[in-house]
């Protein structure tokens, strides 16, 4: 039998049971999710979290750990300031240590378009008074001392900075279960059923819990989920391949990132890796359904994108897209992407690293991993209710960016159910600019 367990302050309870009734269902457990849920247990509003496998089991421990208003799309710049103030205090709120160092970031640039482009980008900072500014090639070295590249500029954010994935997610759930939330894991969704046209009741691997309101949080697996509904999310996946180091010298207090290789400092002494620029993107039956709506983000990326076809458009083709409200669903037999890492993207990132920084020349791999990065046609996430499915929210499609910008989106998202939330920041966000 499946189980769930419910975090009572630093301990899981497993139990066999779910509650017969919620003001709110959230289905997810990545940082979206759990902050969401952490905001609306504060605000006193009666919430259960259910996901499928584990807290933070994909993207959420498993991205960069970068928390940066630097580069921003301008529809995000509102929300991803409000988190950083956000991650500030959340180690003393949540009284846990979650990595949170406001160290800044530094983009380094290999091009003129590059710098014209951190230059324009300054348009943006200058509005919101970001202190966002361009580092001239002869200060780099201040920067990043003994370095061997020949970068014509640097965009730096000194106000940004960095956090640990596999502290900050786990400890939000922790923060949130002791508000009151439900946290239930190993259990999945399996959609919901509506009275009047309004959500009224979810169904779940354990049962059926009643409730007017359910908030999609489910990154790459939303668009599936979605399906069953009829409700149309366009929605890709690419896969990422990080690496992390040894514990080596820091070579910078700046998580970096540069066309050949990105960066961060670790707690425990060593550096995140991956590479600046390749990122897969496996063509699978959802390229073909959503592709026509990826044309213009694919002219602007299709020099980092590496396209092919693997195994994954067999393992999509054969994905059921609709099952009985009772399941089982596609779920339940892939509980967590568990995808393996591109060798041949981490070697190159790892070669260039030694390259770039020689202080980092005695560096060892102790681990390498993959995940999957749900992408949205415009690379800005969805957060919004959908108008002909009253009661049913969206919060996903962060496209890579929502480690970062997760407790700040939680907050809105949580604002958006409760009514709290700004129209002009939710307009940012809205599910119908696709249609």
């Amino acid at each position: 039998m499946a189980r769930y367990s419910i975090f009572k302050g630093e301990r899981a309870i497993w139990m066999s049971l779910i509650p017969e009734k919620s003001d709110v269902v959230i289905i997810g457990g990545g940082i979206i999710g759990v902050s969401t849920a952490y905001y609306l247990a504060k605000y006193g509003v009666s919430v259960t979290l259910i996901e499928k496998g584990v807290i933070a089991g994909e993207q959420s421990s498993r991205n960069w750990g970068f928390v940066r208003q630097q580069g921003r799309d301008p529809a995000e710049i509102p929300t991803i300031m409000r988190s950083l103030g956000l991650w500030k205090g959340l180690s003393k709120e949540l009284g846990e240590d979650i990595g949170f160092k406001q160290a800044g970031v530094f983009y380094l640039a290999n091009t003129q378009q590059q710098v014209a482009d951190y230059e324009n980008w300054l348009n943006y900072a200058k509005e919101y008074q970001i202190d966002s500014h361009i580092v001239p090639k002869s200060e780099i070295d201040k920067y990043i001392p003994s370095n061997s590249g020949n970068w014509l500029a640097a965009l730096r954010t000194p106000s940004d900075g960095r956090a640990e994935p596999s502290k900050a997610t786990s400890a939000l759930a922790r923060g949130a279960a002791r508000s009151g939330a439900n946290i239930v894991t190993n259990c999945a969704v399996f959609g919901f059923e509506t009275e009047a046209g309004r959500v009224a009741s979810v169904s779940t691997e354990l049962g059926v819990i009643k409730t007017n309101t359910l908030l999609c949080a489910g990154g790459t697996w939303s668009s599936l989920f979605c399906g069953r509904h009829k409700i149309p999310l366009p929605q890709l996946k690419v896969r990422s391949s990080v690496l992390r180091t040894s514990p080596v010298p820091e070579i910078s207090e700046h998580s970096i990132w540069s066309r050949d290789v990105a960066l961060r400092r670790r707690q425990d002494g060593g550096y995140t890796i991956a590479h600046g620029s390749a990122t897969e993107a496996p063509i699978v039956p959802d390229t073909l359904r959503w592709g026509i709506k990826y044309l213009e983000s694919y002219k602007k990326e299709k020099s980092r994108l590496r396209i092919k076809v693997n195994e994954r458009f067999y393992k999509e083709m054969m994905t059921p897209r609709r099952w009985n409200i009772n399941g089982p669903s596609p779920f339940e037999p892939e509980r967590i992407y568990n995808v393996s890492p591109n060798k041949k993207i981490l070697d190159e990132a790892f070669g260039n690293l030694r390259r770039l920084f020689p202080q980092l020349m005695n560096a060892k791999i102790i681990e390498s991993w993959g995940g999957l990065i749900d992408v949205t046609p415009d690379a800005v996430p969805v957060i919004s209710p959908v108008e002909k499915n009253p009661g049913f929210y969206l919060a996903t499609g962060f496209s890579g960016h929502g480690f970062g910008i997760g407790p700040g989106a939680g907050e809105l998202a949580a604002q958006m159910i409760t009514g709290k939330a700004s129209k002009q920041e939710l307009s940012n966000f809205d599910y119908n600019r696709f249609f």
